[in-house]
């Protein structure tokens, strides 16, 4: 499976986007503050989730969808004080604080999924018998 095939990973990239879209039509003191930060969040849900997906080991990848999760949070957190501080309407609010919810179960099933065996994510090698001694034969190969 590819990264891109992920539902959760296709549902975090489009949040970033729509974040994105709002954020930019801000005057400059609102970007330069709350929206630079709540961008940079926004956009490490996705990121945090790709870089899990190209770890070698399992728990690397589980930690950095912890880190994902932890971003989720942080954007609904933004999210909040955007419209507290009238950047965004409460309707707006409540469409994103739904987006995350969804996101956020998604995810949390993914976290749970890393790790677990199947027939498809198992990797096997054959009997294969590995020496220590310095000898190469080439019909090993």
């Amino acid at each position: 499976m590819d990264l891109e095939e992920l539902k959760v990973y296709q549902l975090s990239m489009d949040l970033g986007e729509k974040i994105w879209a709002h954020v930019n039509k801000w005057d400059y003191f609102a970007k330069d503050t709350i929206g630079k930060q709540l961008i940079r969040a926004a956009d490490s849900v996705a990121a945090n989730l790709s870089e899990g997906f190209g770890r070698y080991h399992y728990k690397e990848a589980k930690q950095f969808g912890y880190y994902s999760r932890g971003s989720l949070y942080e954007t609904k957190t933004f999210l909040k004080k955007a419209s507290n501080r009238g950047l965004i309407t409460s309707e707006e609010f409540d469409s994103f604080a739904k987006e995350i919810k969804n996101i956020g179960i998604k995810l949390n099933n993914y976290i749970n999924s890393i790790g677990k065996s199947s027939h498809e994510n198992n990797v096997k090698e054959n009997d294969v018998q590995y020496s220590t001694d310095n000898k190469l034969d080439l019909d090993d190969l």
